[in-house]
């Protein structure tokens, strides 16, 4: 008896709902077969590249997830993680991400990304991966986000950073060794110092 082949939508559904065009084609479908899936209005675009099913729940947070999946090796940091720990009455107009010091700036158009390099031990430190609607994201985690904020200050706004401290303490365990050690690998220890005082 032959086996039923499976069709381009079962595949899709099998590797959880959303798969990128490289992917898709090393699994035996074909441009065209995804092409028809979406003008069908069975798959949807998310991002130049990546498709996912219609039927899947909406995304929480289409952007950073478009991001992620576009730029896997990013870390999502500043005002951009500031919000996704809800650190900040700031809305981001664009996306900030990080890269170590010699990859390539990511550029998108939508959503608008701005990339900033950080040296290879600041890009390395305080990566958390959290799940956001099945795609895996990586963000800074609080501690690292706010030493981030701290040697961005010029940049950001000093009003912001403050800002960021008063909700973490507020809203969060606080953890000053972690908060100093980030500031070593950020430089910036002597800055951070009076307000972690502070805020302790």
């Amino acid at each position: 008896m032959a086996v039923m082949k499976q069709s381009p939508e079962e595949i899709i559904r099998i590797h959880g709902g959303q798969l990128r065009m490289h992917e898709a084609l090393a699994l035996g479908i074909s441009r065209y077969q995804l092409y028809k899936l979406r003008d069908q209005g069975i798959l949807e675009p998310l991002a130049r590249g990546i498709y996912r099913l219609v039927e899947l729940p909406a995304v929480s947070d289409p952007d950073l997830v478009t991001v992620s999946l576009r730029f896997p090796h990013a870390v999502i940091c500043l005002i951009s993680a500031l919000a996704y720990h809800h650190l900040t009455t700031q809305i981001p107009h664009e996306i900030s991400l990080a890269v170590s010091s010699h990859a390539r700036l990511p550029v998108l158009a939508s959503p608008p990304v701005h990339a900033y390099r950080f040296s290879e031990a600041a890009f390395a430190a305080g990566i958390e991966t959290p799940d956001l609607d099945g795609v895996p994201i990586r963000v800074y985690d609080p501690e690292k986000t706010l030493a981030d904020c701290f040697k961005f200050r010029n940049r950001l706004g000093m009003d912001v950073v403050q800002e960021a401290l008063k909700l973490y303490k507020s809203r969060m365990p606080v953890k000053p060794d972690a908060l100093l050690r980030y500031a070593r690998i950020c430089r910036i220890e002597r800055v951070m110092t009076p307000y972690l005082e502070a805020m302790l």
